[in-house]
């Protein structure tokens, strides 16, 4: 028997809160998302956070740790070797990845494979570096709409990037486009983590918006982990943001797309006044997409104010026998130069009503003591292969 019947994963996409050992090697000096936003924001108010005891995680300028926190909580190092979305969410639910996905970052892509994307898709490839989406966008976005052009590009991540103007080009061009980039991208010389449609709209530079029609083709998991284990089992596996792209379904028996990181939380908010057996698992990406890539501190510091006002809203509604875990999947330090993620620890908060106490737990060595609470408190085997110990014994 379940000790929780539902349980909710919600990845604040990018949250990290302070250094790893290793984080040098990855080229993050001093880096710290959360820590440096406290500092440098010029408003920062998380009142319901802060119950939950991320200051006390965390220390964290102007904002006092509380004396009773309601959470558990704890800070989570990365095992695998990357510091990507698919590498911290396939570790959350037990697979260690020990080779970093392929990056173009300083070269660009190769000629032959472009030369066959343009065969293909019948576009011309333009731009081919790693640049931010707003300055590819201002830099080539008339010349895309005048010409039927392909805008390409990536970033210091694993992927490949593809925009189109959903007017001009025609968002399902664009993801035809992008479906047969994928293909070409399963090469293993040419193997990057994602390849994204981004498309937007707009006429001229300046008034370029991207859309969030945005879909991620992600490369499948390497093996089965605890989502496959729970939907074998006749759980509910429910996905809320781009979870669904990043296991590419594998695991989820249903998908909920959303517009931005506010409308997650209430598309999460509506499950749980609903009924369900199992997990909800929720990504929210603005955090990462729209202010820790963009270096936007104060943009950062007003999503998190954001997502605070939603969580008081989803703890009205939990249920004694719901569990809420909080936590990220790499940092993005919006303080730090480049635009590139950044290799920190994730928090681990963990909430539920019926708990009868709460506060500091170990530091962990893997994001996968989350997969295989999971697992163990809905009585089903880690699938072979895969990493992660339980804690669901302290989460009382």
């Amino acid at each position: 028997m379940s000790v929780y019947r539902r349980v909710f994963v919600i990845v604040l996409d990018s949250l990290g809160v302070g250094p790893m050992a290793d984080s040098d090697a990855f080229g993050d000096h001093g880096v710290d998302t959360l820590g440096h936003i406290a500092e440098k924001a010029d408003h920062l108010v998380i009142p319901n956070l802060r119950r939950w005891g991320m200051a006390n995680l965390h220390p964290l300028k102007g904002i006092l740790p509380v004396e009773k926190p309601l959470a558990y909580y704890a800070k989570l190092n990365e095992r695998s070797a990357g510091k990507d979305t698919m590498t911290g969410h396939w570790e959350m639910m037990g697979l260690h990845t020990t080779k970093p996905f392929i990056t173009f970052t300083e070269t660009g892509f190769p000629k032959e494979l472009l030369d066959e994307l343009e065969k293909r898709t019948g576009h011309k490839v333009i731009g081919n570096k790693a640049a931010s989406g707003t300055e590819i966008l201002d830099e080539l976005g008339e010349e895309e709409i005048a010409t039927g052009h392909m805008i390409v590009y990536t970033s210091a991540d694993s992927v490949l990037q593809i925009c189109g103007n959903e007017e001009t080009f025609g968002l399902q061009e664009l993801y035809r486009c992008c479906e047969i980039a994928r293909e070409l991208t399963m090469r293993d010389d040419w193997k990057v983590g994602r390849v994204i449609a981004r498309p937007y709209v707009g006429k001229k530079k300046g008034e370029f918006v991207r859309t969030p029609n945005r879909h991620d083709y992600a490369v499948k998991p390497f093996g089965r982990t605890v989502l496959n284990a729970l939907k074998d089992a006749g759980r509910d596996v429910i996905s809320v943001g781009k979870i669904n792209d990043i296991f590419v379904g594998e695991g989820i028996t249903e998908a909920f797309k959303s517009q931005s990181s506010v409308h997650g939380m209430e598309q999460t908010i509506d499950i749980a006044t609903g009924n369900f057996d199992g997990l909800c698992f929720v990504n929210l990406v603005d955090f990462d997409a729209l202010w820790g890539h963009r270096r936007n501190v104060n943009g950062y510091a007003g999503e998190l104010e954001r997502f605070d006002v939603k969580l008081g809203q989803l703890e009205a509604v939990l249920r004694p026998d719901d569990l809420v875990i909080l936590t990220a999947d790499h940092g993005n330090d919006p303080t730090y130069t480049g635009t590139d993620h950044t290799r920190e620890k994730v928090p681990f908060l963990a909430y539920s009503p019926s708990m009868k106490g709460a506060g500091p737990l170990p530091e962990t060595d893997t994001f996968a003591v989350i997969g295989a609470t999971v697992a163990e408190n809905f009585g089903v085997r880690m699938p072979e292969g895969t990493i992660g110990t339980s804690i669901l014994s302290s989460l009382v």
